[in-house]
């Protein structure tokens, strides 16, 4: 159904964004024709890197009449093949899009370019005492526009929210080339329909965010982070809700595994407290006063300790602290570098993390997989790996995708849905039906099809063909 990029296109996507900003070369190609989902690789035809939105619209309404896809891409962390060109095409790199266009302390506002790397953004918020609480653990290479595209969420969802929920407004340049603004710079808009909250989330596929206008709060003073080992995954899961219950919201609660903690401390070549416990849980919490945190870090120790903990550490420096994280975001990695694998993003309300994760185990033993989780316990966002590991081929092929299934299946019965913060992008879009009906597929198709008539933006991505 797509044209294939010939000279004269190529010809005319010079003259949008200049020879040094059109690559074509096969070493290019093939760095852009992979994300971080899995070993998946599809070549581009042609990347070309934009300065400004109106060069973006004029991208779009040549491939419109050429009908050529287009892919966005920003950093290529994603972890559902978000960015993946499965038709070739153009894949629009927004890796010139790296200003930081205003930090409002005034009004606690930013306004940013979507190719801004996540920790640069949050790092020049704090030196001003302003705090940009989504924080994925790609932050150190994701770009923003990536973040806003999957709605990505981080360790401290629990307490201050995902992507869409710093998101005042957005320009966007829609699949057609018209350039759009949405939403305002206030904290009460509703005049009209959401079209700030539709693109957030849309992974790629209904227009391109060229600018971002950020809401901020005030930096926390003072953090305070604890490692708490138990001798069950199940008991550590079911701790979770009990923190809450006892009247504290902590800023992450992350859980982890054995088998991830080993992983991890095979990645960094160091060794953790208490890595034979079977699972343990990553606490942190934060505020403006410190002797409020030591009350809040004893209460937490002492629920913990009731529910089948058999050891609390508290990390006393930013060293240590910084250390622990350290450990917690190199996990993913970690991870993958075991064997082949496929990492499912199950989330399920907190409460029933326990019956998700000993559903999860019943499911790998009956296919004979194995499964590592860890994730964001504090808002029931738990990352399932399946590894390969000692698999055969043919056992791995015939029940890997009965396995997922039935994970999903098992997920959604307890309320909780097949994607948390990853996306569904190509690599889950089998599998949207488990999670959403009939009529709900259909309003969203409906949805891209005025947006995009021509199918060129971001095309094979959510739905199945």
């Amino acid at each position: 159904m797509y044209n294939k990029i010939d000279k004269e296109i190529i010809k005319s996507l010079t003259d949008i964004s200049g020879s040094e900003n059109v690559i074509y070369d096969n070493e290019n190609l093939e760095l852009y024709s992979r994300d971080y989902t899995e070993n998946l690789s599809f070549l581009p035809e042609v990347i070309i890197k934009p300065a400004d939105a109106k060069e973006i619209s004029e991208i779009l309404k040549l491939a419109n009449i050429h009908l050529i896809p287009v892919v966005p891409r920003g950093g290529g962390t994603g972890l559902s093949g978000g960015a993946l060109p499965l038709y070739g095409g153009i894949c629009l790199s927004m890796e010139r899009f790296k200003k930081i266009i205003e930090i409002d302390c005034e009004n606690y506002q930013a306004t940013v370019e979507p190719g801004v790397i996540t920790q640069i953004f949050q790092e020049n918020c704090e030196e001003l005492g302003l705090y940009y609480p989504p924080d994925p653990a790609s932050r150190g290479s994701s770009f923003l526009g990536g973040n806003l595209a999957e709605c990505s969420g981080g360790p401290r969802a629990v307490k201050y929210g995902v992507t869409k929920d710093y998101v005042l407004g957005l320009e966007v340049v829609l699949p057609t080339g018209e350039i759009i603004s949405t939403g305002a710079k206030v904290l009460k808009n509703v005049s009209g329909y959401n079209l700030t909250q539709l693109m957030v989330g849309s992974e790629g596929t209904l227009g391109i965010i060229t600018k971002i206008y950020f809401k901020l709060i005030p930096l926390p003073k003072f953090r305070k982070v604890i490692l708490v080992a138990f001798n069950s995954i199940e008991d550590s899961a079911k701790t979770v809700s009990k923190i809450f219950q006892s009247g504290i919201t902590p800023a992450a609660i992350e859980l982890m595994e054995r088998s991830a903690i080993k992983a991890a401390e095979d990645q960094l070549g160091k060794k953790f407290p208490n890595t034979n416990a079977a699972a343990q849980l990553l606490i942190e919490v934060d505020g403006n006063y410190e002797e409020s945190l030591d009350k809040d870090i004893e209460s937490i120790a002492e629920t913990v300790m009731e529910n089948g903990a058999y050891d609390v550490i508290l990390a006393e420096d930013n060293q240590k602290m910084n250390d622990l994280w350290a450990l917690r975001r190199c996990i993913g990695e970690a991870v993958k570098s075991i064997s082949e694998y496929k990492e499912e993003d199950t989330v399920v309300p907190r409460a029933k993390i326990p019956e998700l994760i000993k559903g999860v185990k019943e499911i790998s033993e009956k296919y004979g997989i194995t499964t590592i989780c860890y994730g964001h316990a504090g808002d029931g966002n738990v990352h399932v790996n399946i590894l390969k590991d000692k698999m055969n081929e043919t056992e791995w092929n015939e029940n890997l995708d009965t396995a997922i299934r039935e994970i999903f299946t098992h997920t959604v019965s307890l309320g909780g849905t097949i994607s948390g913060e990853h996306g569904i992008g190509y690599s889950q879009k089998s599998y949207l039906s488990i999670a959403l009906g009939e009529n709900e597929i259909a309003l969203m198709k409906n949805i891209k099809k005025t947006l995009d008539p021509n199918n060129i933006m971001n095309p094979g991505k959510i739905f199945a063909e």
